[in-house]
């Protein structure tokens, strides 16, 4: 385990390798699990500012989920989530000409209609953030759908940490991912 602030990182997220593979999964991590995508509780409101901005960008599914049901809910576990196209598909997720399904929160952000890229939860995936009282669990979330994206980074020797910098930096800040590095580093070097 790898402490850094008030986060305790996984030796996994330092050991494993990955680089997603959307052309084999398909963006299942959209479609697939029992909830849609956790939220921040800040990142509800956020979702509501920003929805009409979005909401060229998405399924006309996704667009009626949320009419009814709002851009979060309460899944079976008390836990705040995106909005779900009838218990499948995130409401945000649009399939592409490919049937690769993306985000429209992040094509609106791309397109610099808005200034929130998506979800820290998605952003960060396929690492899972459990908030404790005195800090924060960080850990690889294993999933079989996942297994291209594992094959992928073990052929392009790329750890599961230096993929996610983006959205480590932008949970935790650079300071932060700065001292992972070098604590993956010498942790390295001492087992030589």
């Amino acid at each position: 385990m790898i402490i850094v602030g008030n986060a305790y990182i996984s030796d996994d997220v330092a050991d494993q390798f990955f680089v997603c593979n959307l052309q084999k999964c398909k963006g299942a991590c959209c479609v697939e699990g029992d909830a849609g995508a956790p939220l921040e509780q800040e990142e509800e409101a956020i979702l509501e500012e920003i929805l009409e901005k979005v909401a060229p960008y998405m399924s006309q599914a996704g667009r009626k989920a949320i009419a009814e049901k709002g851009v979060a809910v309460i899944d079976n576990e008390g836990d705040l989530t995106t909005t779900t196209v009838e218990d499948k598909e995130c409401a945000f997720a649009v399939y592409d000409e490919n049937g690769v399904l993306a985000c429209s929160i992040e094509r609106a952000y791309n397109d610099k209609k808005i200034d929130f890229q998506k979800p820290i939860s998605c952003h960060l995936y396929p690492i899972r953030i459990t908030k404790y009282d005195l800090y924060d669990a960080v850990n690889y979330d294993r999933w079989e759908i996942c297994q291209p994206a594992c094959q992928l980074g073990k052929a392009l020797h790329t750890p599961l940490y230096k993929f996610l910098k983006e959205p480590l930096v932008r949970k935790y800040g650079k300071d932060w991912y700065q001292t992972l590095v070098e604590k993956i580093e010498e942790a390295s070097l001492s087992k030589e």
